[in-house]
């Protein structure tokens, strides 16, 4: 039995979390209801300026390591954070909720640790700031072998490709797991980042990886083809197992040839963020417990379903009782 039955590795990032008004988000030239990205002083002003925080770990994958982690699974992060007080709050904190955080905070560290300002009006609207800091200086020096190795499964994150250190620590950790018997995957995470890494993205795809986890928008792009259907045709040519979400029109994917379709129910969302991150969590469970393509893609829904009926990116209650009143275990 190998230590870690999943790895993600991927942005650590500190959600900063602050009620606001329009006044002050006009004051601060925040602009409402969007996500932009910061540089370092601006980053610094903006946390400065918060009241009443709320600091939670956050990271498209580690929000997957989260869910897994909720699941009962073992698991593990590989992310870079300075020795900084941010730093230490995200290691201890992924910690505590049962995820090794493996890499120890970063002494003498570049920059500081990443934190996303996130301002939330009284209407619910929620306007995102983000410094990428240190974690985007993650590079295959902060890849342990030993680590991957065992690992069963390692999930990737596609927003580290922006810079190639990103890439060749993906290589390493997926090169090393394979190579010991284990399977990598990635969730692409947005298709602006596929415009700008094509190329490298199904390179990646087709000779290091095992499967791919993405939604339609992220699939047709990255096969640069709007036919759903022929787009997803196009890259099972090249990857044992690829998987769609589809919002309301459920999932779709297709492993060895074979694809299969799962319906959703239709439910009105409170907050979205984390859907995907969520679904990814059911998805990897059911794969990596031994369960069929349909169920394992039917867990990712329910996983899903659960963080979009409240605010914030990770379970609240417990997605293994909503398996199990699904008859999914």
């Amino acid at each position: 039995m190998k230590k870690y039955q999943v790895v993600g590795i991927g942005n650590a990032i500190v959600d900063v979390i602050s009620e606001s008004n329009d006044a002050f988000l006009h004051s601060n030239s925040i602009e409402k209801g969007i996500m932009q990205l910061v540089e370092k002083d601006r980053g610094e002003a903006l946390y400065d300026a918060m009241t009443n925080r709320v600091q939670t770990p956050g990271g498209s994958v580690a929000n997957t390591l989260a869910g897994l982690g909720e699941l009962g699974l073992r698991t593990g992060f590989i992310g870079r954070v300075a020795d900084d007080a941010l730093g230490t709050f995200y290691a201890q904190s992924m910690q505590k909720e049962g995820t090794a955080f493996v890499n120890p905070p970063a002494a003498h560290a570049e920059l500081p640790t990443s934190r996303s300002m996130i301002f939330v009006s009284p209407d619910g609207e929620r306007s995102m700031n983000t410094y990428l800091g240190v974690s985007a200086e993650l590079g295959p020096e902060d890849v342990s072998v030993e680590v991957a190795r065992d690992s069963e499964v390692v999930f990737l994150e596609g927003y580290l490709f922006d810079k190639d250190k990103g890439k060749e620590a993906f290589k390493k950790l997926a090169r090393e797991c394979r190579a010991a018997g284990g399977k990598a995957g990635i969730s692409i995470s947005d298709p602006f980042c596929v415009d700008r890494h094509r190329d490298d993205f199904l390179t990646l795809i087709e000779h290091e990886l095992d499967f791919v986890i993405g939604n339609q928008d992220e699939i047709t792009s990255l096969m640069q083809n709007d036919d759903f259907d022929a787009a997803m045709n196009a890259i099972a040519q090249i990857t044992d197992l690829v998987v769609c979400t589809r919002s309301s029109k459920g999932v779709s994917a297709i492993q060895n040839g074979k694809r299969v379709d799962v319906n959703v129910d239709k439910i009105t969302p409170v907050d979205t963020t984390g859907a995907g991150d969520q679904f990814a969590a059911g998805f990897i469970f059911g794969m990596v417990t031994g369960r069929d393509l349909t169920t394992s893609c039917q867990m990712g829904c329910v996983a899903a379903g659960e963080v979009i009926r409240h605010i914030g990116p990770r379970p609240e209650g417990s997605v293994m009782e909503l398996f199990q009143a699904a008859h999914l275990v």
